[in-house]
């Protein structure tokens, strides 16, 4: 009789294989974190050109400012050097020894013009040296807030690698007949949420008509159906979510901030119901997704990597509300 060793004997089993459907839940869950970490990342860039700006006009506000104090000192010097020439004595000294009531007179007149222009000297040349200290701790402040941003760039970029490396490997893992089943029962998911809003008769009540620059922002967006998903991109070959939303207002004039947590923090809200063509629709809890409404029930939206800008149900995802740029 074979005597199984320890190794075999004690082996734990087989991992279950899991099925399609918690393939298909895992592989959304690694792209909401991407696209969690998309919008972490395009927040941190917005932030960096903000202070790299502010860096660059402090910069020339420090330039301007010891050019400033430069010119100051060469006033004060020349004034020294015509009182050096004048005989070293104040002006006040000499008017004591001047025996002309007229001259007396003229001299006062002089002495209290100087003493106000001096106080005006030494006044603009405390306060600019003053303003150059604040510019010069203010670029400090920004390079230090920038170096933080370039940071969180950097660590939101890891974390969006290896989101999306992960989702495409357990996809890849995937035979082609499970893949197409796959996109089957994202698409059968996306049909029933979508299905589940419709019911609650909410078209009945959404019948606003779109405004002149939604339907600039619309056109826009619409004619980028058909161009990938890529994420931190806004254009013009390829968009993320945000980044598609931010550029077809901004193509319709009215530029709002460039990623959805932000566009749902610093927009007007509306209620569904009143909501329109144009407005943005933001999803999740967390407000990491945003798609453009057109009307009908559709919006069109960058779905995620791998996926092209394409129309798809309102109701598809989880709604967290509506804002519009334009109100």
């Amino acid at each position: 009789m074979p005597v199984l060793n320890a190794t075999s004997a004690h082996a734990d089993p087989p991992a279950p294989k899991k099925s399609l459907e918690e393939v298909r839940q895992e592989i959304d869950d690694l792209y909401r974190r991407a696209g969690s970490a998309t919008d972490a990342y395009n927040r941190a860039v917005e932030d960096a050109k903000k202070q790299s700006a502010e860096i660059v006009g402090l910069a020339r506000k420090i330039v301007a400012g010891q050019q400033a104090i430069d010119k100051l000192k060469d006033r004060a010097g020349a004034e020294a050097r015509e009182q050096y020439r004048s005989g070293g004595l104040p002006l006040g000294a000499q008017m004591m020894l001047s025996g002309d009531p007229d001259q007396f007179l003229d001299g006062a007149d002089r002495l209290r013009a100087g003493q106000q222009a001096t106080q005006n000297l030494l006044g603009e040349l405390n306060q600019t040296q003053e303003d150059l200290a604040t510019y010069t701790k203010d670029a400090g402040t920004n390079w230090t807030k920038l170096e933080a941003n370039r940071i969180k760039q950097d660590k939101a970029k890891k974390q969006i690698t290896e989101q999306i490396a992960a989702a495409k490997k357990l996809e890849s893992s995937l035979e082609k007949k499970e893949r197409a089943r796959l996109l089957q029962l994202e698409e059968d998911q996306e049909y029933k949420a979508q299905t589940t809003w419709l019911s609650t008769g909410i078209l009945n009540e959404i019948n606003s008509a779109a405004s002149a620059q939604g339907k600039q922002a619309v056109k826009f967006a619409t004619s980028k159906i058909g161009l990938p998903y890529v994420w931190g991109a806004e254009g013009p070959k390829s968009y993320d979510c945000s980044g598609l939303t931010s550029q077809a207002w901004a193509a319709a004039g009215r530029p709002i901030p460039r990623t959805s947590q932000e566009q749902w923090a610093q927009l007007p809200h509306v209620a569904i119901k009143d909501m329109r063509p144009g407005d943005l629709i933001i999803y999740f809890s967390d407000a990491t997704h945003v798609g453009m409404y057109i009307g009908d029930g559709a919006i069109v939206h960058a779905p995620r990597p791998g996926r092209d800008v394409t129309i798809a149900g309102a109701g598809s995802m989880p709604i967290l509300g509506v804002v519009r740029p334009d109100k």
